[in-house]
């Protein structure tokens, strides 16, 4: 597809005023193997990202974790001063290794992730801040009390949740409102489809992680890949214009650091499903 851009995939508003193209970009492949140092070829993540605004992708997700700091650090050395776009970053998890992921919800170290986070991005506030794990070690409460005490003081604008349940968002929205859910949820794993359906209900915005996964959906003579085939286009981007046409709260933010990959994701926004292409691919096997 020639020209494509973000625009088509439609706007949804960030905690009901920052509006943003649907279709996002998720920040964390621009780190090393492993979301761990540096990437392999620097050069071309920073292309990739320069790439976005000409693309008409507006909302960009990483968090402190990824790398940690690379992807934060790399998006203000590119990106600053952020002109149009919608920097949102997540804190929470600490990392000890390549693929390591350990949660710390203490109240001290929310803060601390939101005051170095406000310092690579160079901003005064972050306009969405995202709790990357409740804590299982650290009452919940004492969480989200601390999230809305930051959010009080002007350093947070908007609050987003990741990996939740509708009780856990309800239990979150009695001290913050709850801009958006980043949950697990893809064409072939649809768990968070109860999450979904709240999100939809409130007014939340979904951002649906690891949104390309298809699994043994994309085999040759599935119907992932018949669709694909006629439409002129690849698994992924079916699998994206599916995800954009299940829900108008749904913000898609599939990742890479290469810059062709960038723009045959961003081109899905334009690839319009039939009904009959949408049922027989709403109609497919799942992991839920």
């Amino acid at each position: 597809m020639q020209n494509p851009n973000a625009e088509a995939a439609g706007q949804f508003r960030i905690g009901g005023d920052i509006p943003v193209n649907r279709l996002g970009f998720g920040a964390m492949r621009i780190t090393g193997k492993g979301i761990w140092g540096a990437p392999a070829d620097p050069e071309a993540a920073r292309a990739t990202l320069r790439a976005l605004p000409e693309l008409g992708v507006d909302l960009i997700d990483t968090a402190d974790s990824y790398g940690p700091e690379v992807s934060e650090s790399l998006i203000r050395e590119v990106l600053y001063p952020y002109r149009g776009l919608l920097i949102a970053t997540k804190g929470g998890l600490t990392r000890h290794g390549p693929d390591i992921w350990a949660p710390v919800g203490r109240p001290e170290y929310l803060r601390q992730c939101v005051l170095m986070s406000l310092r690579r991005l160079d901003v005064e506030r972050i306009d969405l801040w995202q709790l990357h794990r409740i804590d299982a070690k650290v009452p919940r409460e004492e969480q989200f009390q601390a999230i809305a005490e930051m959010r009080k003081e002007g350093l947070i604008r908007h609050v987003g949740l990741s990996e939740v349940n509708v009780e856990e968002i309800e239990a979150a929205r009695r001290h913050f409102p709850v801009a958006t859910v980043q949950n697990l949820y893809n064409l072939a794993n649809r768990k968070s489809e109860q999450v979904l359906e709240y999100c939809a209900q409130q007014g939340i915005g979904f951002i649906p992680w690891y949104p390309l996964a298809a699994g043994d959906l994309a085999a040759p003579e599935s119907a992932l890949s018949r669709v694909a085939k006629r439409l002129g286009a690849s698994n992924g981007q079916v699998a994206l214009a599916w995800l954009l046409r299940r829900s108008p709260v749904m913000l898609p933010i599939p990742g890479t650091s290469k810059e062709a990959h960038l723009r045959e994701n961003v081109a899905a926004a334009q690839l319009e499903l039939s009904d009959e292409d949408f049922r027989a691919l709403e109609a497919l096997p799942t992991e839920a």
